[in-house]
């Protein structure tokens, strides 16, 4: 009897923390975080291996460069701006913005430039009309891609 008194406090204290977690996690606004913060980030991908194996990513976050373009039924990062040009969208996956990151970022900023990416890959969503290779959903970080 004397056991079973002396875990209950133990039981309590560990439910109590993992509540405490869990409400830290949630209220984690990850679009303000760097993204060396970002630690589930499954590795950074170039489109070319998106390409030619989505289905290894398929479920993974993951960052990714290229060159993005937005509009009405055509939002997309695509492998280089002339696959844009050339309407190659075999070379370009669905972009899907987190609605954090839409309310801090002006969008048009980024569009019809080379960014910087990081959303979670899905290759069973394929965009408008399932013309595109997949779908990068819950996009958390958004940054030009400059070289200069």
């Amino acid at each position: 009897m004397t056991r079973k008194w002396f875990l209950l406090p133990i039981l309590l204290l560990t439910i109590s923390l993992n509540a405490c977690g869990q409400k830290k996690k949630d209220s984690v606004d990850e679009t303000e975080m760097k993204p060396y913060q970002l630690l589930d980030i499954q590795e950074n991908v170039s489109l070319v291996k998106l390409i030619a194996n989505p289905e290894k990513y398929n479920g993974k976050r993951i960052q990714v460069i290229g060159y993005l373009h937005l509009e009405f039924e055509g939002n997309a990062i695509y492998l280089h701006e002339e696959d844009f040009k050339r309407r190659i969208s075999a070379n370009s996956f669905w972009v899907e913005f987190s609605s954090k990151l839409t309310k801090k970022r002006d969008l048009n900023k980024f569009n019809d430039k080379y960014v910087i990416i990081i959303g979670t890959f899905n290759v069973n969503e394929k965009g408008h009309m399932r013309m595109f290779g997949g779908t990068l959903d819950d996009i958390v970080r958004l940054d030009l891609w400059d070289i200069k």
